[in-house]
């Protein structure tokens, strides 16, 4: 198994210093963006660069070298725009429904000169259903999106079996216990946590990961809303 430790500072460090040319170019944009496009709500300085880059960093160990990841919706590009930054060698598909964030995260593909990561607006559940995208990427990645038994169900159709699927999550557990049933019916083989904790007070998180071991059944997910309103 690929190293599992967490390093926030490390990751702190490569924010500041190597990469920090295109994480200010990032936050700019981000800034410029959102007076038209509603992207965050976060908008000083530092509650940036911790909040939104650092956390989304957290799971920058976890991936093997060159693979695929699916993001479900993207929004502003938390986390697979600061996991680009740092893991260029990924590839990654991101899944946004809404036509202005996507048009946001075209720009910011264009001007930080990524490659290999590409946008679709279109509903995760949707693109699960969708033969080019059901059960064929290595890796899927969601942050701020949904409970976590709703989440899995947009979610875990996209990964591939013997692939992995990590929900950024604040360090409250109690809606993980809600989803172990659709965890298992989904594929899973359980749902393992990894405990860090931002520096300078910014709160404790866990990532989620969650094993697949076996194909989701065709019948997930149930799209027409049945994630959210009825969650397995």
């Amino acid at each position: 198994m690929k190293n599992r430790t967490i390093e926030i500072e490390e990751n702190l460090n490569k924010i500041k210093g190597e990469y920090f040319e295109k994480f200010e170019a990032y936050r700019a944009y981000l800034l410029e963006f959102n007076e038209k496009y509603n992207l965050t709500a976060i908008r000083e300085e530092k509650d940036v660069y911790y909040k939104h880059f650092l956390d989304s960093t957290a799971t920058a160990v976890f991936f093997e070298q060159g693979k695929s990841v699916a993001e479900i919706g993207s929004g502003a590009g938390f986390p697979s725009v600061p996991l680009k930054i740092l893991r260029d060698d990924l590839s990654f598909t991101l899944f946004e429904s809404v036509g202005k964030k996507c048009d946001f995260l075209n720009f910011i593909v264009d001007k930080l000169q990524f490659k290999g990561m590409n946008i679709c607006n279109m509903r995760s559940e949707d693109a699960a259903r969708n033969a080019l995208y059901r059960e064929k990427f290595d890796y899927g990645v969601a942050r701020a999106v949904a409970q976590m038994n709703t989440l899995l169900e947009y979610s875990l159709p996209l990964v591939k079996k013997g692939g992995e699927f990590f929900a950024y999550k604040s360090a409250d557990k109690e809606e993980m216990e809600k989803a172990k049933n659709a965890c298992f019916l989904l594929g899973g083989s359980g749902i393992v946590f990894y405990d860090y904790s931002l520096p300078e007070g910014y709160g404790n998180r866990t990532i989620a990961a969650v094993k697949k071991e076996k194909n989701t059944p065709q019948k997930y997910p149930r799209g027409n809303g049945k994630e959210r309103k009825q969650p397995l």
